[in-house]
């Protein structure tokens, strides 16, 4: 099987991180450590910061965090567009090969 790579959102409640969205990369590792790379936000987690993005792989089928970073909610809004985009062109270039 191959390794799949995918971008976890995860806010803070009460009863810890939920997550509540997912960006696929399939299984190429260098746009998804390069995009992840581009995002704003800090490695430094904080306990007052509700909202995390984790760059996450699939080892033999099982999730794997790789980084996270914690980010405000302008960071987020940031991130969610630039991802968006790096995967509208990365699926657009699958197709036209």
């Amino acid at each position: 099987m191959k390794t799949q790579f995918y971008i976890l959102m995860s806010v803070k409640t009460l009863q810890g991180f939920t997550d509540y969205g997912q960006y696929f990369f399939g299984n190429d590792r260098e746009a998804a450590y390069g995009l992840f790379g581009q995002l704003k936000g800090s490695e430094q987690l904080r306990d007052g910061c509700p909202l995390h993005i984790d760059l996450m792989e699939t080892v033999n089928e099982l999730p794997v965090k790789i980084k996270t970073i914690c980010c405000t909610l302008d960071e987020l809004g940031h991130n969610c567009k630039l991802i968006a985009r790096e995967i509208f062109r990365l699926k657009n270039l699958e197709e036209m090969l």
